[in-house]
Order: C-alpha cells, then sequence, then structure tokens
C-alpha cells in the first residue's frame, strides 16, 4: 500500500508543477498566447479560474497523502 501512495504522490507532485508553471506571475493564460492585462488587477475567469482551484485542490490532496504515508511506513 505504501509504494501506490508514493507512486501517487510523484504523480500528485508533477501535475502540480505543470499548473503551477500554467499560472504565469499575474499575466493569466492570456499571457501565454500575447496579450497583455496591463497590469491591472481583474478576477480570474474560465481555465484561469478552473487552473487556479486545481492546483489548490490538487495541493490539498498532496499534502493528505504525505500523512497518509507516514501514518503506514513501517516503524
Amino acid at each position: 500500500m505504501n509504494f501506490s501512495l508514493q507512486i501517487i504522490e510523484i504523480i500528485l507532485s508533477v501535475v502540480i508543477t505543470v499548473l503551477v508553471l500554467l499560472q504565469g506571475k499575474g499575466g493569466g493564460l492570456g499571457g501565454i498566447f500575447g496579450s497583455d492585462s496591463g497590469g491591472a488587477f481583474r478576477t480570474k475567469r474560465g481555465a484561469e479560474k478552473i487552473i487556479f482551484q486545481s492546483t489548490i485542490g490538487l495541493s490539498a490532496l498532496f499534502f493528505l497523502n504525505v500523512f497518509f504515508i507516514i501514518a503506514t511506513a513501517p516503524r
């Protein structure tokens, strides 16, 4: 069981890394495709919001998985 939790941990870490890199610093998804937001504050919408919320949810799963790995580790 501990091996499968470790595999899940690796997969979660790779997915979280990709999602964080997709977010970009303040540019949003529009910055990837060449548009400029002008530095003004704006709300997250569409795919940007989904990526943001997914990052939060997967981060929570990542830390829960760490606790399960610690709890099932041989002593």
